[in-house]
């Protein structure tokens, strides 16, 4: 094709060889002895962090570089070597390693900065172990020893440290309510669910990490199995510490409400009651520290020793040697048997006690952010426990029960029962909005595409992240506190954002540049539009257990309020791809505030936003007052595009699995039709003949088949996928066709279709990125001239349209696509598209357009509930696109600025 410049394979090694020292003449598949390619590692939030259970992390590589069976050397800054384990994740088309994930021990050498190149990997000292003993699974830091039972109600049967059991009978609790807390009948029933596993799997056996997954059911007394759930634990070599993710998916009916639903264990506690210990993270490291029984601020003082070792949380001298007059009366002194820290809200938290059940409860203190870690034990040792974004959650609860018995009982309850039932009845009752002319008609005046039985959460799912430490001691203050802080940050690795831009992952995007005043203008507008929203997430309390990770839509400048309650504009649901634009704006930047964001809508929007289970499992929901409101179930808001940045860059393997499940998503034309409200003809699905579009829906099809081929799993999504591409190639009028009949059976579209149907959101759910990747990986000529002619004519006068075409359009979003200009300027070195492409993205037709103030005022007073930022012109949708088109045409075209 003449008019195209393509950017082949040549041109990414010419990118690389600045960085890696690769000859320009090297081809795919082939490596080079020369200088041969390494990663630059840091801690993702920056200097080395005290206390970490463990880490793993993803490094890519230069297509060609790189072979499958390379194994890698990690060193810090200083040369020591670090044993390291390491897996591939994701391949180039040639089979070289595109991917790799890593993983080390907590008691690797300490660093600011690490190497890793390949080489042979340094040995660990005492590897994990896992060994598959009948009915158990029994793992070996080295440090501990846990016992996973592969079926029956716990998860965990034992653990053990030293030959003492530390750890006793992890299992899931869960509690259901038959009416809500507005019943007056009288008749409101709790039930109690624990945790019936089904299936272990061993994922990894060492030697530096290993792996199980447990899945199962909640089983109630009446036999009713409920709330499936997938376990993980993951174990380090050296380490005392157990990382747990806990997934579970919503599969109950209008009449259940979640009471409550937690992680439990039993810790056996054998010291002598003054010498157990309660602990509490609180605030900005602060802690709660008591003894069961304490022997301070008593009328007689035992002796300053004894004190200050129980404060400590160490052995107290023997009794013998204390003042007597405490002695001979400590049966007299109470013991405070069970402890509750309760975080109903973003701002609150009590803790309370009791000398057991049947006594009243005492107050112990209040504050408005606990860091999720307790720890229950003695000097001999106990159970530290953390639940990540333990306050974000909310409502969250620790409980520790019978710390004055011989077993103690802790529960970290990802749902308090000290809060109302969970509720996820739809929020109205319809509104008469029985037919599809009645359900637009409300379209057009909250935004919200409603349908009966549509707004419900069945198959929708919640993943949370727990560390647990089995001690040998009750841990002092400044370990206990930084344990705290790794349990809500968990230290990373990040590999450098040159080191991704040089590896050419991810489609089009450069690293940000200050170099000259328009360029730096920019990227200060970049800056201010991601950092007026984390800053939102805060002022505006977007937080609670479905809701973090999430942000508003569109904002009520009459209320200064975001539209929360407003139909299709309270939460936003990925719409016009948040997460990709948060993404992109880390990979550039490597700012440690940006992941973290980017991290936590992650989680939420491949989980509360998505259907697992049901007839629309793989299907995600656009925007509403509730995540699962909406009646448009579609691909777009599933999309893999949005997950792959975090499975690739650390390695988790439950995005992982939300990944693989999107490998069949084609059938889901099957179960719905997306377009079935407004379509002009009779259509019924046919499994030989679905109606699919070649914008969102495809884009998302391509999305999820492109990353299973790059992981090298199912052989079906490269067939998909290479055989699609040839078909919109083959197509008259490409990607301009709208859409095309597709036969799941052959994963083929039928190629006859001649029409031209353009939106304005085909490209903006994830279509251009993966396009650009698709074209850079394959050589598909025909499939690029179609793209090339998509990004060129979707802005182009109706003129040169109809020329082309034989057709015309103008739907706007010119700001928007004026990234799919500036590729099209760049495949075919045109200037005047160039040209044409700056114009487009700084009129701001569809967006923030030259009179935007790119300032924000501080509210207070009684207009406001609290004081809180505002910047009147800000939207989500506006936001998320024109941050992904001033990143990608900075990198196409950013010399032509």
């Amino acid at each position: 094709m003449s008019d195209i410049k393509r950017r082949t394979f040549l041109g990414g090694v010419t990118a690389a060889g600045v960085a890696y020292g690769l000859p320009l003449t090297a081809e795919a598949g082939t490596t080079t002895a020369a200088s041969p390619p390494r990663a630059d590692l840091r801690w993702l939030e920056g200097g080395r962090p005290d206390v970490h259970a463990g880490t793993t992390w993803g490094v890519p590589w230069p297509r060609g570089t790189v072979p499958k069976e390379q194994t890698f050397a990690l060193t810090t800054a200083a040369g020591e070597a670090v044993p390291v384990q390491t897996w591939a994740t994701g391949y180039w088309p040639d089979g070289s390693l595109k991917w790799t994930a890593h993983a080390i021990s907590p008691d690797a050498p300490a660093a600011e900065q690490y190497r890793l190149e390949p080489g042979p990997s340094a040995v660990p000292a005492a590897p994990v172990t896992v060994v598959e003993r009948g009915q158990h699974v029994v793992v070996n830091t080295g440090v501990i020893e846990v016992t996973v039972r592969t079926s029956g109600p716990d998860l965990i049967e034992k653990i053990t440290r030293d030959g003492r059991s530390t750890v006793r009978r992890g299992h899931l609790v869960a509690l259901r309510q038959n009416a809500d807390e507005d019943d007056d009948t009288g008749l409101a029933r709790r039930e109690k669910f624990v945790s019936e596993v089904r299936n272990v799997i061993v994922e990894q056996r060492g030697p530096l990490r290993a792996v199980l997954r447990l899945d199962g059911v909640h089983r109630g007394a009446r036999g009713r199995d409920w709330l499936p759930f997938t376990i993980r634990f993951y174990f380090y070599a050296g380490s005392d510490a157990v990382r747990m993710t806990h997934t579970f998916v919503w599969d109950g009916t209008p009449d259940d409400y979640l009471r409550g639903l937690g992680i439990r264990f039993d810790v056996p506690m054998q010291d002598e009651l003054y010498d157990r210990h309660i602990r509490f993270g609180g605030e900005e490291g602060g802690l709660l520290r008591e003894a069961v029984r304490g022997i301070t601020g008593l009328r007689r003082d035992p002796g300053a020793a004894v004190r200050t070792a129980q404060v400590a949380g160490t052995r107290l001298p023997d009794p013998a040697t204390w003042d007597q007059r405490v002695t001979r009366r400590l049966p007299l002194i109470p013991a405070w048997s069970d402890y509750s820290l309760s975080q109903l809200t973003a701002d609150g938290y009590s803790i309370r006690k009791r000398t057991k059940p049947g006594h009243t409860w005492v107050d112990v203190d209040s504050g408005q952010r606990a860091t999720g870690l307790a720890y229950v034990g003695g000097v001999s040792g106990g159970l530290a426990i953390g639940l990540r974004n333990f306050w974000q959650l909310h409502p969250t609860q620790l409980d520790i029960r019978g710390a004055a018995s011989d077993k103690s009982e802790v529960t970290v309850w990802l749902w308090s029962p000290d809060a109302r039932p969970m509720d996820l009845r739809f929020y109205h009752d319809g509104l008469g909005m029985d037919t599809f002319p009645e359900q637009l008609e409300g379209l057009e005046i909250t935004y919200e595409d409603y349908e009966p039985g549509f707004g419900t959460a069945y198959g929708v799912a919640r993943t949370s992240e727990l560390t647990l430490w089995a001690l040998g001691a009750t841990p002092d203050n400044a370990t206990l506190a930084a344990m705290a802080k790794a349990v809500q940050t968990p230290p990373l690795l990040a590999a450098a954002p040159q080191n991704l831009l040089d590896a050419g992952v991810f489609g089009d995007w450069s690293l940000v540049d200050r170099s000259t005043p328009k360029k730096t203008q920019l990227e200060d507008q970049l800056d201010f539009l991601f950092e007026y929203y984390r800053d939102q997430i805060e002022q505006r309390r977007w937080y609670g257990f479905w809701n973090y990770g999430d942000v508003m839509h569109t904002y009520d400048t009459d209320r200064h309020q975001w539209r929360y309650d407003i139909g299709g504009y309270a939460w936003d649901n990925s719409e016009l791809s948040t997460d990709l634009w948060l993404w992109y704006a880390y990979l550039r930047s490597g700012r440690s505030d940006i992941f973290r964001v980017a991290e936590a809508m992650t989680r939420h929007t491949g989980e509360v936003d998505v259907y697992h289970l049901g007839q629309w499992k793989d299907l995600g929901t656009r925007h509403n007052v509730l995540h699962w409101g909406c009646s448009a179930k579609q691909l777009r808001i599933s999309t893999a595009a949005n997950r792959r940045f975090y499975y690739f860059l650390t390695a988790d393997e439950r995005v992982g699995d939300l990944l693989h499940e999107l490998v069949d998503s084609d059938k889901t034309f099957l179960a719905l039709d997306p377009l079935r409200k407004i379509r002009k003809e009779p259509y019924v699905p046919d499994r030989k003949a679905l109606s699919v579009g070649l914008g969102t829906d495809w884009g998302s099809l391509a999305a999820a088949w492109l990353t299973e081929w790059e992981r090298g799993g199912d052989p079906i999504a490269r067939d998909k996928l290479l055989g699609t591409v040839q078909d919109i190639g083959a197509m008259k009028n490409g990607f301009i066709t709208g859409g095309a009949l597709y036969n799941l059976d052959t994963g083929r579209f039928a190629t006859d279709g001649v029409g031209v149907s353009v939106s304005h959101l085909s490209a903006v759910f994830g279509l251009v990125e993966v396009c650009s990747e698709l074209v850079d990986l394959l050589d598909e000529p025909a499939f690029e001239k179609a793209w090339v002619q998509y990004c060129r004519l979707f802005g182009a006068t109706r003129a040169e349209q109809a020329a082309e075409v034989g057709s015309s359009w103008n739907v706007g979003f010119r700001q928007m696509h004026s990234r799919c200009t500036a590729y099209a300027a760049v495949q075919t070195g045109n200037d005047v598209l160039a040209a044409r492409a700056w114009k487009e993205f700084f009129d701001g037709e569809s967006g923030y357009g030259p009179s935007v103030p790119w300032t924000k005022v501080r509210l207070s007073g009684p207009e406001v509930l609290r004081p809180v930022d505002e910047a009147a012109f800000v939207s989500t949708n506006a936001t998320a696109q024109y941050g992904l088109a001033a990143i990608q045409n900075l990198a196409l075209i950013g010399d032509k600025l």
